[in-house]
C-alpha cells in the first residue's frame, strides 16, 4: 500500500485557501490566498503564545520522541496519529498545512513514506525553519529502501540526536535542558535493547516472516532470518496483490512450518495479508501483530516498542 500515499498539492491548498479567505471580499481574498501559497509565510511565529517552541512530526513516534528531549518547552503536533487507520492512505488537510507553516521543527521520516509532508513544506515559508528528515540523518536514501526506519532501534539515538541538535538551535536557552533529555532518552531505550540481545543470543538466524517490512529493521536487529518471499511484502505496501508464484511460497512457509512466527501488520489489513494469518493460525505458527503507528495505550515510543519485541521473543519461545 506504500505507492498509494496521498499527495498533498498546491491546487488543494489554493483552493482550501480561496475559500477560506474569499469572505474577506474579491480580489483582496484571492490576493491574500496567492500570498499564503506563496510564503504563508515568513511573518508566522514559531512559538505558541506560552513561549513553547512549535513542533510538527509527521509520525506519532517521532513527535513522542521530540517531545521526550523538548520537555516542556516544545509543543508537539503529530499528523499521522490514528493506529486504526492506514497511513498509506492519508490525505493531508489545511489544519495540517497551517501547522506546518507555524512550526519552527518539521520532523519528516523520508524515504517516499510521507511525501505528503514534502508537499506542506514546499507550500509554505518559514524563516528559520528547521526540517529533520529521518532518512538522511541515517543515510538511507536509495531507491527500495525500507521507509520504516523507527524499527531500527540501534539507530534511534542517531535521531533522537539530531532532534536535540535541531532543538538546541532554535532554542539555545533551553539547550542544557535538551542534552540532560537526550541522555535519559538515550538510557531509557535499554530494556528495549536487552530483549533485543536476548533474542539475539538465544535465537540465533531463526527463520520469520512478515506480511509488510515494517518490523524488517527489528529483525535484522535480533539476528533472526527474514524468509518472506521475494516481492511479497512489496507487492502488500503497494497496495498490489503478490505474484501467484510468491502467494504460493509464502504459503508453503506457514503449513510446511518453515518458519517460527509470522509477524503482520495489523494496522492494514487486507484479504491477503487476513489470508496468510489465518493460515498461520490454523498451522500453529506463532502470529505477532505490529502496528506503523504508536497505539494511544503506550505512553512512549520506547513502551510501544518494547511491548513488540517481548511479544517476539514469547513466540519464539513457544513451540508449534
Amino acid at each position: 500500500m506504500f505507492g498509494r500515499l496521498a499527495s498533498w498539492t498546491r491546487g488543494r491548498l489554493a483552493s482550501w485557501t480561496r475559500g477560506r479567505l474569499a469572505a474577506i471580499g474579491g480580489p483582496v481574498g484571492f490576493g491574500l490566498a496567492a500570498a499564503c501559497l506563496a510564503a504563508c509565510s515568513t511573518t508566522i511565529g514559531s512559538t505558541t503564545p506560552s513561549g513553547k517552541l512549535q513542533i510538527v512530526a509527521g509520525e506519532n513516534f517521532w513527535g513522542n520522541i521530540a517531545a521526550q528531549i523538548g520537555g516542556p518547552h516544545v509543543a508537539v503536533t503529530s499528523i499521522l496519529s490514528d493506529p486504526n487507520a492506514d497511513p498509506h492512505l492519508y490525505e493531508s488537510s489545511a489544519a495540517n498545512a497551517l501547522a506546518v507553516a507555524e512550526a519552527g521543527l518539521v520532523i519528516r521520516n523520508g524515504a517516499g513514506y510521507d511525501d505528503w509532508l514534502s508537499q506542506l513544506l514546499g507550500s509554505t515559508s518559514h524563516a528559520g525553519r528547521r526540517v529533520v528528515t529521518v532518512s538522511r540523518v541515517l543515510d538511507m536514501t536509495g531507491t527500495g529502501v525500507n521507509p520504516h526506519f523507527w524499527y531500527d532501534i540501534p539507530e534511534i539515538p542517531r535521531v533522537a540526536r539530531a532532534v536535540e541538535t535541531a532543538l538546541a538551535e532554535l532554542a539555545p536557552a533551553h539547550a542544557k535542558a535538551f542534552a540532560g533529555n537526550l541522555v535519559v532518552f538515550d538510557r531509557s531505550l535499554g530494556p528495549l535493547e536487552a530483549v533485543i540481545a536476548e533474542i539475539r543470543q538465544r535465537y540465533p538466524g531463526y527463520p520469520v516472516a512478515y506480511t509488510e517490512r515494517v518490523p524488517g529493521y527489528l529483525l535484522r536487529a535480533a539476528g533472526l532470518h527474514d524468509e518472506t518471499p521475494l516481492g511479497f511484502a512489496t507487492a502488500v505496501e503497494d497496495g498490489n496483490d503478490p505474484s501467484p508464484e510468491a502467494s504460493l511460497a509464502m504459503d508453503s512457509l506457514v503449513t510446511g512450518h518453515k518458519i517460527k512466527v509470522l509477524l503482520y501488520n495489523a494496522q492494514t489489513v487486507s484479504a491477503v495479508t487476513q489470508h496468510v494469518e489465518n493460515l498461520a493460525r490454523t498451522a500453529g505458527v506463532p502470529v505477532v501483530a505490529v502496528t506503523e503507528t504508536m497505539p494511544p495505550s503506550d505512553a512512549t515510543y520506547q513502551a510501544w516498542q518494547l511491548g513488540q519485541a517481548r511479544a517476539l521473543l514469547r513466540a519464539l519461545g513457544s513451540r508449534p
